[in-house]
């Protein structure tokens, strides 16, 4: 897989990938089977969930890694990586499992999102672009997801691509924004490519390069009579822009029985503005004219609009969506939890923390999510060994993460597990749904959360427990590791 620009992805890596990778080659490790869990720490913007993102991609990656000729050259010019080693990498190929919450799942602080089991070299090179299209990618799915329930169910755009970091962040940005709720994006080569529907208009250039604004606006309505959303701010909104607007509907889109047209503002008092323009338009018969609203908009400002009785249809919502300017790092890491010896058998692995929140759960796991039977809402996730089995309708006892003596029992309820396979021995074995299955799948989720989880400000802290098995397995550990430290 490689970029516009042939840059070969594998090389996208962090370079010590390459030097544990000649290392685990040189003590004979290279082949040892190991598993590592790609989670994350903290939802961003102290929100209730996150939204898994950037699987597609992910499979991509997988499927394309190899090493061509001019990266062994490369390496072999930095003089520290062995023949053997870099003999090794001209046939590399990846040969392991991976299991995967499916895009568009609501995920939550701790969960082994993706895993993935295979040699020590092999899943040591998967780290960074995995970690880099999953940060990306749930980063922007799930700050879609804000701004379009602050939306309140009107439509909102993605127009970023012009303050995205970068290509990558422009185009999958635009495709995580479509996961999240988006009704679709600016950025045309994000249609070209994932099928993110593009849309547009004008700018305030189109208004200026004519020699009035009402001409300006004529002539896009004769050009695109079922699509003229016109930009009214470019000089003054209700003296001239909205009037001038209202005076090209009635001479180039009334004559042809067209109803359905737009003005957008990009600036000023969009409350005020909006709702002067409502008044106008109707009054003009213009009942059917959509108003659209941008400029540097998020959740905060869209619901405070909504609040304030704002005339407003659709949003055009760029920067901030695109860069979570609010909070634009989300904390997904890939941590080993399990490597097998010489005759299969598995041994957990636990990295331990003077942060707590660093602490990892050790071995190979399992992930549920509890739906209760009656509501259809989801209760609890529930995080077990992969021996582990749970049925629907088993009583268990789950505990709040935060405070463990806060407690309740789930018995009604339809226990699904989460991760789904989808590279076994090497070879994809999921079906990837198309993005607009995904964008459906996700907007079916989240509703079964509950509103205390959706809520913006101090939302419910969801339960994630894990099973009495592996709690016992991490207390073990913590207290093995303890006595180690003080030896």
């Amino acid at each position: 897989m490689k970029t516009a620009n042939g840059i070969n992805l594998t090389m996208l890596c962090d370079f010590y990938e390459l030097t544990m990778g000649n290392g685990y080659f040189l003590s004979d490790r290279k082949d040892r089977i190991s598993y590592f869990d790609v989670f994350f720490r903290r939802v961003p913007d102290a929100g209730g969930f996150a939204i898994a993102a950037g699987l597609e991609q992910i499979v991509s990656y997988i499927q394309n890694l190899h090493f061509d000729p001019e990266d062994i050259a490369y390496l072999r010019s930095r003089g520290i990586f062995d023949e053997r080693f870099l003999s090794y990498l001209e046939n590399f190929r990846f040969s392991g499992d991976i299991w995967a919450v499916p895009e568009g799942t609501p995920i939550f602080p701790g969960e082994p999102v993706i895993t993935v089991r295979a040699p020590a070299i092999e899943a040591q090179l998967l780290e960074t672009y995995m970690l880099l299209e999953f940060n990306h990618q749930s980063l922007i799915a799930t700050k879609a997801s804000r701004i379009c329930r602050a939306a309140e169910g009107r439509t909102v755009l993605e127009f970023g691509s012009r303050r995205a970091q970068g290509i990558a962040g422009a185009v999958t940005g635009a495709r995580a924004a479509f996961i999240g709720g988006c009704a679709g994006t600016a950025c045309t080569v994000s249609d070209q490519i994932y099928g993110v529907p593009a849309a547009g208009t004008m700018a305030h250039s189109w208004v200026q390069m004519f020699d009035s604004e009402y001409e300006a606006f004529v002539h896009y309505c004769r050009t695109y009579p079922e699509n003229a959303v016109l930009l009214v701010d470019t000089y003054d909104s209700l003296r001239s822009g909205v009037p001038n607007a209202i005076r090209a509907f009635d001479e180039i889109l009334k004559p042809l029985g067209i109803k359905k047209c737009g003005i957008r503002f990009d600036s000023g008092d969009m409350a005020y503005l909006t709702k002067k323009a409502r008044k106008m338009l109707d009054d003009a018969g213009w009942t059917e004219c959509r108003i659209t609203v941008s400029n540097s908009l998020d959740e905060h400002l869209i619901r405070d609009l909504i609040r304030q009785g704002a005339r407003i249809d659709s949003f055009g919502v760029g920067e901030r969506l695109i860069t979570s300017k609010s909070e634009p790092v989300f904390g997904g890491v890939y941590k080993l939890c399990a490597v097998e010896d010489g005759d299969g058998k598995r041994i957990p692995k636990i990295k331990i923390s003077e942060n707590i929140e660093k602490i990892t759960n050790p071995d190979f796991k399992k992930l549920y999510r509890f739906y209760d039977r009656e509501t259809g809402k989801a209760e609890a996730d529930y995080i077990c060994l992969r021996e582990e089995t749970v049925a629907d309708d088993q009583p268990l006892t789950i505990c709040d993460p935060m405070a463990r003596w806060k407690r309740k029992t789930m018995e009604n309820y339809r226990a699904v597990e989460l991760q789904v396979p989808v590279f076994r021995g090497g070879k994809l074995v999921y079906q990837l749904p198309t993005l607009n299955e995904i964008k459906a799948y996700c907007a079916k989720q989240i509703e079964t959360l509950w509103p205390e989880v959706l809520r913006f400000e101090n939302p419910h802290q969801y339960y994630v427990d894990l099973s009495d098995r592996l709690m016992a397995l991490k207390d073990e550990m913590l207290h093995s590791a303890g006595k180690h430290s003080r030896r």
